[in-house]
């Protein structure tokens, strides 16, 4: 296939929009395979790879539409653009990831991250990506073209201000706003509407416009009460914006996986549309992540590419059509270059493809939908009506749950699930010998697992271990791996702090769940439950504490950090989530003891009331209280009065 763009120079094949005599929309595309020089530092696979471009680069050219459009190089982006949403710091640090920096100093710099893997190409690649998407919007605001799709890579709607996370370098949609609305005001761009329908949260074009009023965003993601990627509470629909931008932050937070075309458009004709027609923005950013796409091994949704393109299209009625699409994530290469076609196509005013969608939305999208509506209304007069008992009627059930993690689910819909693994590319079904090899070595080292919460209960810990679910739970454990039991069991109690906090999870519901202060301090003692498991073993329990795949190409506990964490007592983990911090407590038996609760830095929130403490469900309580009498540390009124003290005392 050819090359479109070489980010050397920035030609780019000029289309006068006359076709067969009659007059098209331009639309824009930027491609430029400069960007599939960003990888793994060993070519490891990885779901963000650079298949992911090429392919929708060729599906494009195949289908005839790229010839059709106004096609565009790479174009580097300038630091002080760069800088209007980054630290200085950190615009300086990703341009230091140039090739003449040694390989072992980029790793070093990617453990520090999020989800980050980084090569010599890195560097370029993310200047590329969020210059493209600038350069695109300005072409679209100044009338030059009248939309556009960048295809780029790395995406960018995770990257915070001063961090990389994600995937994401650089907030590529974030700097081509606020280079529209701070650097070209002459082209009169006073309000820009920032709808994201990646599957997972856009917590930094979030926090970027957190207080912006000129800026709308909206965000559609699976959230399942802050348990699903990026975790925690950023995605929740109270999260409405501070100051002037209070009620510009729009979330739309799902309960649950299998999300598609019925829920995400009952979201648009009853969320998104009614608010941009009170907003009327100048010109609409779309983080373009086709990852909530049918097939995704990531996102666990069911959008197809006929839902994509209704979606568009009702956003195309805004702003005179002037939309800028920016690829983010999105894992399925077929799925996410079908999806790109489609979009294509709308842009282009082509007929929408071929597709219905008479399915009913799930009764837990009609709950989410209802809870936005209620707290925007205060903001937004469109949503103040209550909707009819006729509409919130026509649901689907909720989906019966078999086997569940935070990025797969497997339900009772067999011809569905025969429907998504028919789709499914053969790269995303390999044995992975990298995962083979890190769970080899694991497996041979013993530590001591700590816990304080509802894993003291022996049957409610064998969750993790051999999968299933106990009495009050309310999702089912994957299990590990290996799925042989602790080979011993110990009480002993330790000088931290128990605590319970956060509004709800996953598993259990409304309530707080368990944590101790990652510090420790002498005038407090936590019971725990030891159980002997193998290194292997615990990052399985890691790995679903913090919402996370099992089947992990590589371990988030290492004996790098194992050796680290003995050393220095703590050690917080490059994945995040609730649970993103590990404690050595010591050792026994000259194995060491360790637990797993939340970062310093979320607990000093919690002190600060900025992530709330919440008393834990009465199942969640049984739990921990069946854990603490069968244990024989505790009767059963010693050990409502134990939980009921950590619940109450401040911290």
């Amino acid at each position: 296939m050819a090359m479109a763009g070489d980010s050397s120079n920035n030609n780019f094949r000029d289309f006068d929009g006359e076709l067969d005599g009659k007059s098209h929309r331009k639309v824009g595309l930027v491609y430029d395979e400069t960007m599939c020089k960003h990888d793994t530092p060993n070519g490891e696979d990885h779901p963000e790879c650079p298949d992911r471009i090429r392919v929708i680069w060729e599906k494009l050219q195949l289908a005839g539409v790229s010839q059709r459009c106004v096609v565009l190089g790479g174009s580097k982006a300038e630091d002080k653009h760069l800088q209007l949403v980054h630290t200085k710091d950190h615009v300086s640090l990703v341009k230091s990831l140039s090739t003449k920096k040694k390989d072992y100093r980029r790793n070093r710099i990617a453990s520090q991250w999020n989800s980050i893997y980084l090569n010599g190409s890195s560097s370029e690649a993310a200047f590329l990506a969020a210059g493209s998407v600038v350069e695109l919007a300005e072409k679209v605001a100044e009338g030059e073209l009248d939309c556009g799709y960048a295809i780029v890579r790395p995406p960018g709607h995770h990257a915070e201000p001063d961090e990389a996370m994600g995937f994401c370098l650089f907030n590529n949609v974030a700097v081509a706003a606020s280079y529209l609305l701070d650097e070209r005001p002459e082209l009169g761009v006073k309000k820009i509407l920032v709808v994201d329908w990646d599957v997972h949260h856009g917590n930094g074009t979030q926090k970027m416009f957190w207080k912006d009023p000129r800026v709308l965003f909206f965000s559609v993601h699976r959230h399942e009460h802050g348990g699903f990627y990026p975790a925690g509470d950023d995605g929740d629909y109270n999260m409405v914006g501070e100051g002037p931008g209070e009620g510009f932050n729009i979330n739309v937070p799902w309960e649950q996986g299998r999300c598609g075309d019925a829920d995400y458009l009952a979201a648009w004709d009853h969320i998104l549309i009614p608010v941009a027609k009170e907003f009327n923005p100048d010109i609409v950013l779309l983080s373009a992540g086709f990852d909530a796409a049918i097939g995704d091994p990531l996102g666990g949704c069911r959008v197809t590419p006929y839902g994509y393109s209704v979606m568009l299209k009702k956003l195309m009625e805004f702003a005179q059509g002037k939309i800028v699409l920016a690829l983010e994530g999105g894992y399925n290469l077929d799925s996410i270059a079908k999806s790109s076609l489609a979009c294509v196509q709308v842009l282009l005013e082509d007929k929408p493809i071929q597709g219905s969608s008479e399915a009913y939305p799930f009764e837990s999208t009609w709950r989410v939908i209802q809870a936005v509506r209620k707290k925007l209304s205060a903001y937004w007069p469109s949503l103040a009506d209550v909707l009819s008992s006729n509409l919130i009627d026509q649901k689907t059930p909720t989906p019966i749950i078999v086997f569940s993690s935070s990025d797969s689910e497997t339900e009772d819909y067999a011809d569905d699930i025969l429907d998504q693994m028919s789709r499914l590319n053969i790269e995303n079904h390999h044995v992975d010998t990298a995962s083979t090899s890190w769970r080899r070595d694991l497996s041979k080292v013993d530590v001591w697992y700590a816990s304080f919460g509802s894993n003291m209960w022996k049957p409610r810990f064998l969750c993790y271990i051999q999968g299933g679910q106990v009495e009050g739970m309310k999702k089912v454990c994957v299990g590990s791996m290996d799925k042989t039991p602790p080979k011993q069991i110990m009480w002993e109690s330790f000088p931290h702090r128990l605590f319970f906090g956060r509004e709800s999870s996953v598993t259990w519901g409304v309530g707080g769940v368990a944590f101790i202060n990652p510090l420790s301090d002498l005038n407090d003692r936590t019971h725990m439950c030891l159980y002997r498991i193998t290194l292997e073993q615990f990052n399985d329990v890691l790995f679903q504490e913090n919402g996370l795949k099992v089947d992990s190409d590589s371990p988030l506990f290492d004996l790098d950090t194992l050796q680290l964490v003995e050393k220095k007592g703590s050690t917080p983990l490059a994945s995040g989530g609730w649970y993103g911090d590990i404690v050595c407590l010591g050792k026994e038996g000259d194995i060491p003891i360790l637990t797993m609760t939340c970062t310093l830095s979320a607990f000093e929130k919690f002190k600060s009331g900025e992530i709330p403490l919440r008393p834990p469900s009465e199942a969640y309580v049984n739990t921990m209280v069946r854990g603490l009498v069968e244990g024989g540390r505790l009767s059963e009124e010693e050990a409502k009065a134990y939980i009921d003290n950590a619940a109450s005392k401040p911290l």
